[in-house]
Formats: C-alpha cells, structure tokens, sequence
C-alpha cells in the first residue's frame, strides 16, 4: 500500500532537504522536487500537501524560479516558506515589495490570530528570518495570522482553499515552535496518519529486493561508509550469499579501518567479501602532488578505475548496487545557489560494464534514517555512527604531498584522538572530530635533545546540518591529555594546535 506523500518543491533554497527530514520526523513520507517538475506529474502523484521552499532572489525579478499559480486551485494544501510565502502572494496578485529593514536571525512574532497552524504555538515565540523582501499586502482572500515589529506579515493564510503561508523557516532549530507548525500542517491541515514507520522499511525493502533479484547476482560497492554497510547489510539480508561486496582499500583510511571493515561483514553477514588493497599504487600515483583539487582528482580518477576494473571481472547476469540515498540523487531547484561537490556514491557506469539493472536499496532514505535502518539490522556502532569522512579519506587531511610515511604518522595521530575523545566522556557532544597533518615541521626539545618534526592540528566542530558549524569548546585539561598523548605516543611529532575556526569563514575539512 503506497505511503502518505508530501512534496517539498524546491525553488532553489538551501533548506529543502532540512524541510524534507522534518517532515519525515513526523512519520510522513517527503520527497523533493525541482520547480521545473510538470503541474500534471504533480496532480498523478497523489500528494497530501506540498511545501514551497524558499529562494534566492525577488519574485519580481525574471530569472528567479516561478510556477503555474494553477497549483494552488487543485484541491491539495500547500505551504510557503520564506520565498515560497512571497510566491504565494505574487501568484494570487498581493503585493511583495523590498524591506525598509531586513530582517536576518531569530526574530520575535506575535500570533495575531488563531489558525490551525499555530495550534499550540505561544502567542509570541521567536522564529528564523532570511529575508529582503516582505508581503505588503496579502492576497484578496487571504487573512495575516503573525507579524513581527519589522514584517507586517509574517504568516498568512486562505483556511477554505488550505493555502498557507510563513514569512519565516518553520524547519530550522532556531524557530522555537517550528516543528510545532510543521507537524500542525501535516495532521491539522493535510489531514496526514502518519505511516512512514522506520521499523516497516526493512520488512518491505528485503521483500522487493527478493522479487527483484529472484537467482541472480548482486555486486555492491562497498566503501565501509554508513551508506554502503547499510546497503550490504539488506541485501545480504534478502539474497545471502547471492551478494558479492568488493571493497577497494586505497590506503588512505584510518587506522586499521579497512580489517574492521572486512571482519564486519565476514562475520556478521551471509555474502562473499572481495577486498582490493592499492596503497602503494595510490601513492606513486600522488607523488609530488601538492594541490589539493589535483591531489581529489587523481585520488577519485585512480578509486574508479580500480573499483571499475574490479567491478568487471565480476559483472554479467545480475544487478549492480550501489548506496545512493536520497540525497545524492535529487534534482535541486535551479537556482544560484553554487554546486560544492558531487555525490561519490551516484555514479556512472562505463558502457562495457554490463549488469542486468541498478539496485539503489537506500534511495528513498536521508542519512538519519539510514542509521537506523543500520542499526536494526545488527551494524556495529563504529559503522553506524561513522562520522562524515572524506571520499579521498586522509589524502585531504595531508596537507601537501602524500607519503606512506605521512598517511602512517596521521593514522596513528588520529586513532589517538580519537581514543582520548572516546574516554573523555565527550563524544556524543561532537558532530565530527579529526586530526590534520599540515605540511609544517616545528622546533621541538625532547628529552636534551633538540628535535625538528611535524605539527599535528586537531579539529572538532559541533553543527545541526553542516551548513554551519562552531568549533567545539573540548575542555582544556582533555586537551592537555590529547596534546601530551599526541607527543608521547606518535613517532616525528612534536607540536599540536587546536582548530578553532568555525564555519564559516572556515569549512570543516582542510582541503
């Protein structure tokens, strides 16, 4: 039986995936689409309610994203956020006009009316305003249900046609009663049950995967990240020992991780485990490279060839699988926002490469719901909660060239990182921590003796959503034990400091 659905259109804002997680924390199904999506795709697909992201421009102006105003006469709630809410005016004729004062950060508003989708909602609460723009008239039709000392409408609505709308982002943490709202649009106004349950997902993902692959193979890319354990980890649930997990160790991991990886899943799980260690290769491969984009290109190029020539000793009748998730395969709204990366894990197979179809088993899952789906399937917590660790792995954490002598030093720096961090009692408190081996050699004294070796940066950064984030405040005296250990414990190092740049101006990796 299909789920619930609501669509998040996606006008170019940098919180559509926020949106989209806060709705399925609701137990409802959400899933992402670009303006461009045809109104007639729209009306098949059976949506409960649509959301309206926001945008990064005026909706005056002509190269900012738009959409048929038809949309909100066809008999499904919608709600508008930030940019969304101004759309909602333009598109029923009210005015949007620019700020006198704009309005950025937590703001004060006053509830001026009772709605369906304050129910519960502190008649003055704080919210999280990004805006130049504001309504200076409401559509006809339309009541204003919040304001704030500087933004007249600061929420709207038309309750008969269940057209809503916030000036401000209900899905952001800083909105004191945002979820409040959310949840208030999905049940008081969409009329949603709340079906999208966690614990269904993998009763009913391991039943299609058995209908899909029947007898045949499965190889699956395994990269020892969250994603891809997960992915193994149902499949091997469906198919056993149909499922082939190739997993190619550059080198550039941390300490021991690729024998944790292996031991995993040849203990745990019914599948046949292919392992390709490639270290020295990677490494003449990188010899003298010092820039950092370089050093990504020839670390991602040299990952694909080998996985791909891997991949193709082993394709013919049966499926390839890949860990893709949500994320990694929607289409973003087009708007200006600047692309940052790529997604390793959806990529493209080269034409000589044949395999019956494409298996994505995490494809309708954000990265929250992937952990849980990890852990009910039995996946160690090291996996689980793995923290973001970079596609080039510590070949980004080396600043400068990269040396077998560099990667050693770093791996041993950061399990003993790590380690102190795991004692110490703070880990749940950090978003991610790491150690970083700059290209820098510092004066040191040892013992009598003079020494001339590496300086070792720490970094940990607590965030929501890493698109900010604030250095950590890890108490002084952990780092008095971390900084002793890192001197004591690991060969050529003799200095350490700690990062505490947040982001931005900084980003959380180095490079």
């Amino acid at each position: 039986m299909p789920h619930e659905k609501i669509l998040v259109l996606d006008f170019g804002g940098q919180y559509n995936q926020l949106i989209a997680r806060r709705v399925r924390d609701h137990s409802v199904y959400a899933e992402i689409k670009s303006y461009d999506t045809p109104l007639e795709q729209i009306k098949a697909e059976g949506y409960k309610g649509i959301i309206f992201t926001g945008g990064p421009n005026s909706v005056y102006d002509e190269s900012s994203p738009h959409y048929d105003p038809e949309i909100l006469s066809i008999g499904v709630p919608v709600l508008g956020i930030c940019y969304g809410c101004q759309l909602m005016a333009w598109m029923r004729k009210g005015e949007v006009s620019s700020c006198t004062k704009s309005e950025y950060g937590k703001i004060e508003i006053e509830v001026k009316a009772e709605s369906k989708l304050f129910k519960g909602v502190s008649e003055k609460n704080i919210v999280w305003m990004s805006h130049t723009d504001y309504i200076s008239r409401a559509p006809e039709g339309f009541r204003v249900t919040a304001a704030s000392a500087d933004c007249p409408c600061a929420a709207m609505e038309n309750e008969a046609e269940g057209l809503y709308a916030v000036q401000f982002h209900p899905e952001v943490t800083h909105s004191e009663y945002g979820n409040v709202i959310l949840k208030n649009f999905l049940y008081e106004v969409c009329g949603c049950k709340g079906d999208w349950v966690m614990d269904n997902f993998i009763e009913t993902t391991v039943a299609k995967l058995r209908e899909q692959i029947g007898g045949k193979r499965v190889v699956l890319g395994l990269s020892g990240g969250v994603d891809s354990s997960v992915a193994a980890g149902l499949l091997s649930r469906a198919v056993g020992s149909q499922l082939t997990c190739v997993f190619v160790d550059q080198g550039l991991m941390r300490k021991d991780e690729g024998d944790f990886v292996e031991k995993t899943f040849t203990s745990l799980f019914d599948m046949r485990f292919v392992r390709v260690n490639c270290q020295k290769e990677f490494v003449s491969k990188l010899k003298g490279v010092t820039d950092p984009e370089q050093k990504r290109k020839i670390i991602g190029t040299e990952f694909y060839k080998v996985f791909w020539d891997k991949i193709r000793e082993e394709a013919g009748d049966g499926f390839f699988a890949q860990g893709t998730i949500y994320p990694d395969r929607i289409e973003s709204g087009k708007g200006d926002a600047a692309t940052i990366k790529t997604h390793h894990n959806q990529v493209k197979m080269p034409e000589d490469i044949k395999f019956d179809g494409v298996i994505e088993p995490l494809g309708d899952l954000f990265k929250d719901e992937v952990r849980r789906v990890g852990e009910k399937l039995g996946i160690p917590k090291e996996l689980v909660w793995r923290q973001p660790f970079p596609g080039p792995g510590l070949g980004v954490r080396i600043i400068g060239e990269i040396t077998e002598e560099k990667i050693k030093i770093l791996q041993e720096a950061d399990a003993v990182f790590r380690d102190e961090i795991k004692n110490s009692g703070i880990e749940q408190e950090l978003s991610q921590f790491f150690a970083v081996l700059p290209d820098v050699r510092t004066v040191g004294v040892m013992g009598d003796h003079r020494t001339y070796d590496h300086l070792i940066a720490i970094r940990a950064v607590t965030t929501d959503d890493f698109m900010t984030a604030d250095w950590a405040k890890i108490p002084y005296d952990v780092l008095a034990r971390i900084s002793n250990r890192l001197c004591n414990e690991v060969e050529h190092v003799n200095r350490v400091v700690y990062d505490i740049t947040s982001k931005p101006p900084g980003t959380v990796e180095w490079e």
